[in-house]
């Protein structure tokens, strides 16, 4: 039985689900694009191939292999995107919460039914149709949980738009002695340098007390400033509207000190060493043309 404890986002890593590249599919219409991102490189026809993703995710797993960090692949789907992990389910304390996302990636649940089955099952979790919550809206750090949300009346319109405040409630009345803290983020269909897709695309806590964040991804200056009083501003590494664009707070922590990134990470690299952490850097610039990088690959179960 796998027994699962996720309770911040950077204890040291025993137990992971990465995603896969492998039998992607062919590059997707531009009506079947889920976000600004992919449908640019669409438009531009650059969008990334299945053999170079496929190496950029094989080089992540040797870093976890490297740490000796059990890991876990989902099954094959022919022709299907199951790259990015972290949108279909996530692990709160001891509880599997698996996602309402949206109804063409149902598969992508089943593909891990086969790890879902080694869990107790009366810590699996389910949550209610209305409620739409994906992972990489959901940050632990300490007795905080931060949910990130877009409040727009125009929610529905926005594919971009992956938590509701349904989602939000839900953990909240579920984990009543937690802090749940909702950040509204800004979403764009079109623009990706205007569109945090998820929490984790504007901001990421790393080591015990340090952060990653970009200003301008969150719709209320106050929730802004709500991270830097709880964090201290000497304490986060502020990225601009391009680093945001390329995906830079979307790395991911193996251990409080050790921290995968990507390679041309150049300013938050430099950063992170400064500040006393092992980065593995790696190349992740493919799969980041399709608004998702490091963190959103990773679904975690096991932190010490």
């Amino acid at each position: 039985m796998l027994h699962l404890n996720i309770k911040d986002e950077t204890s040291r890593l025993r137990a992971v689900v990465l995603g896969s590249a492998i039998n992607n599919g062919p590059t997707p219409s531009i009506e079947e694009a889920y976000d600004p991102k992919s449908l640019e490189h669409i438009l531009a026809g650059t969008y990334p191939i299945e053999a170079n993703m496929v190496k950029e995710m094989e080089v992540f797993y040797q870093v976890f292999k490297k740490y000796d960090v059990t890991v876990y692949r989902p099954e094959m789907i022919e022709n299907y995107n199951q790259i990015f992990a972290r949108d279909i389910g996530f692990v709160i304390d001891d509880i599997f919460f698996k996602s309402n996302i949206l109804p063409d990636r149902e598969r992508e649940l089943d593909a891990i039914q086969y790890i879902i089955a080694q869990m107790n099952p009366e810590k699996v979790v389910r949550p209610p149709e209305e409620v739409h919550i994906e992972g990489g809206d959901v940050m632990l750090w300490n007795d905080y949980i931060f949910i990130g949300t877009y409040k727009g009346s125009d929610y529905k319109d926005y594919i971009t738009a992956r938590t509701n405040t349904e989602g939000v409630n839900f953990i909240k009345n579920f984990f009543p002695n937690k802090i749940v803290k909702e950040f509204d983020l800004v979403k764009s269909k079109i623009e990706a340098r205007d569109n945090a897709l998820h929490l984790d695309c504007c901001f990421q806590p790393v080591g015990v007390d340090k952060g990653i964040i970009y200003k301008r991804g969150f719709r209320e200056e106050s929730d802004y400033l709500f991270l830097v009083k709880l964090f201290g501003k000497e304490n986060l590494f502020h990225i601009t509207r391009d680093e945001m664009y390329h995906m830079n707070s979307n790395v991911f922590s193996i251990a409080p000190n050790v921290v995968v990134s990507e390679r041309n990470f150049t300013r938050l690299n430099n950063w992170l060493r400064s500040n006393g952490f092992i980065v593995e850097e790696i190349p992740y610039a493919e799969i980041a043309k399709q608004e998702g990088l490091l963190r959103c690959s990773t679904l975690p179960l096991i932190r010490d």
